[in-house]
């Protein structure tokens, strides 16, 4: 009997556990429901790097790849009836709405099995737990158990792996995959390609260069593990034990299972804070509040490492993980903005906008999270500027202004014409920031 295999955060033949599951029907039809509450949450970048993906993973199928749109309840139930399906494969989902809309597509199926196979995780969320069963809130004992833990070596699938039904034989219509036409730094198609380069030019020096903005020390994988356009354990079997650049690779690894782990024992955190206790902390709402908000976004607050990181979260959709601590930090407590503001904007904005690694994060610089920086941690954008970004290259890259600055940090006070004023006072924000964090205690 055929199989339906429905795609999800999984765009890709390679390393992919629930196509080998499918593979055991006689025949799968493989199809991708773009549903429209996704869609009206996603940035025009997202979704064009999504639509790409789509066509690269369309192209690897030889076209036989059907993508319809409407509600995955819906769309998946009529799918799997209409070829008579004996089961429905999926990579399973564990973030809030993902649970959510399985649990209603199974409904949906009835007699029909949800079939799920592999995660987009290493170590998928839940499979790490303390000796009692709890699950950890403080990421160092977590790693140490997640390594214990171990993960499965890469599936051997890729597009010969099964006999796939020709979307037109399907009496369903198709929909046009998204191509909002939104420019992107990062080709959707070639993640091995870019994780090969990378593996090859910048792992050994990844632990010292990761932190720096003005270098290329990154990876910019975040994006292709965010849609599955390659699966983590692939790209751990080029890691060396004794590498110690893949070894701190490996731990970013781990804080994306960490923090995945966290928002499914704890999915009210999402929107809330993780830590209850920061509930009754003040933040600012108003419209002086909003007007700062504003400065923030565009990149117009007069601190120069800021302005270049929103900048080019803006131009591009993408922002260096250093800058996004300092800016969020600068967000929450230099500003007194909720959180929840900037990781909304951020979710708008990011290529990369992951759920769990987004909010969490965030909640890590507000100090409301698990295994948080402390709310006493304020980060001075000035000196976070000058220690990673000693060149000013980064910054004179997104703030043009700043050009023909001799000093791009500006430490002798002197700002050229057109370059806006600091919207606040630095050191008096830290001590309204440690105020009320000694009032919440009190």
């Amino acid at each position: 009997m055929p199989a339906l295999l429905w795609f999800r955060r999984d765009l890709r033949v390679w390393d992919h556990p629930a196509l080998l599951a499918a593979a055991g029907s006689d025949e799968v039809l493989a199809c991708f429901v773009l549903d429209p509450r996704l869609e009206k949450t996603s940035g025009q970048r997202r979704l064009q790097f999504l639509g790409d993906a789509l066509r690269a993973l369309r192209d690897n199928l030889d076209g036989r790849l059907l993508v319809v749109r409407g509600h995955p309840e819906h769309q998946i139930a009529l799918l799997a009836r209409k070829i008579d399906a004996a089961a429905v494969h999926i990579s399973a989902d564990f973030a809030p709405y993902g649970k959510r809309r399985d649990e209603k597509v199974s409904a949906a199926l009835g007699s029909i099995p949800l079939v799920a196979t592999g995660s987009p995780y290493l170590v998928a969320p839940g499979r790490v737990k303390k000796s009692d069963g709890t699950a950890y809130k403080v990421f160092t004992p977590f790693l140490r158990q997640w390594r214990a833990t171990g993960w499965r070596a890469p599936a051997k699938s890729d597009a010969t792996s099964a006999h796939w039904i020709d979307p037109a034989d399907v009496p369903i219509r198709a929909c046009a995959i998204p191509n909002p036409g939104a420019p992107l730094d990062i080709a959707a198609g070639a993640a091995q390609e870019r994780w090969t380069s990378f593996v090859r030019d910048g792992l050994k020096s990844y632990d010292t260069d990761r932190n720096r903005p003005d270098m290329a020390g990154t990876s910019r994988m975040s994006a292709h593990l965010k849609f599955g356009t390659i699966h983590p354990r692939t790209m751990v079997a080029d890691l060396n034990p004794r590498d110690r650049g893949a070894q701190a690779y490996l731990r970013e690894l781990a804080f994306r299972d960490f923090y995945a782990d966290v928002l499914h024992h704890w999915p009210g955190s999402v929107w809330r804070n993780w830590n209850s206790h920061f509930d009754d902390i003040e933040t600012d709402t108003g419209a002086d509040a909003r007007r700062r908000f504003e400065a923030w976004k565009a990149g117009h607050t007069g601190f120069p490492i800021v302005d270049a990181g929103m900048r080019q979260l803006r131009q591009t959709g993408f922002m260096h993980n250093r800058v996004r601590m300092i800016v969020a930090s600068f967000l929450v407590k230099d500003l007194h903005l909720p959180w929840q503001w900037g990781a909304a904007w951020f979710l708008d904005q990011l290529v990369d906008g992951d759920m769990a690694n987004n909010q969490h994060g965030w909640q890590w610089c507000a100090g409301c999270g698990t295994d948080a920086a402390p709310y006493f941690r304020v980060f001075n954008p000035n000196t976070q500027g000058v220690k990673f970004d000693p060149s000013g290259d980064y910054i004179r890259q997104w703030v043009p202004e700043l050009r023909g600055a001799v000093d791009v940090h500006l430490r002798t006070g002197d700002r050229p014409p057109g370059y806006p004023a600091p919207i606040v006072d630095h050191a008096a924000e830290r001590r309204e920031a440690l105020h009320r964090y000694q009032v919440l205690g009190s």
